[in-house]
């Protein structure tokens, strides 16, 4: 499995980003796919999960009504659309994929994609 991250860039304040995760997989609707980002002693910190169906979604309190995923399995990609964005958003997002259910724990994930820099300027 070979995920692909983009969409990253700088942002003010306030403005919005959408992220897309491409994953190169013979059968994308068999993973529940996550996005992460780096915290203060965390090397990857969960931002927002997504099942295989689409039918069961998880958030960071930190990103709660700001941030939302999705995903279409026609097209494997999952997306996270990033409102309302502060300067503690700004990191470097990692799309994961791990086979089955959907998890929080970066440890749990079975495929990382390469990273996509959001800075959010003040």
């Amino acid at each position: 499995v070979q995920l692909q991250a983009f969409g990253g860039g700088l942002v003010q304040a306030g403005g919005s980003l959408r992220l897309s995760c491409a994953a190169s997989v013979r059968t994308f609707s068999d993973y529940a796919m996550g996005w992460f980002r780096p915290a203060p002693g965390k090397e990857r910190d969960f931002v927002a999960a997504i099942s295989w169906s689409g039918g069961s979604i998880h958030y960071a309190d930190s990103v709660k009504g700001r941030f939302t995923i999705s995903r279409d399995n026609a097209k494997n990609t999952v997306y996270l659309q990033m409102n309302s964005l502060k300067p503690e958003d700004t990191a470097v997002y990692y799309c994961a994929a791990v086979a089955g259910s959907i998890t929080e724990d970066p440890y749990g994930m079975d495929y990382w994609g390469k990273g996509t820099l959001v800075t959010v300027s003040s």
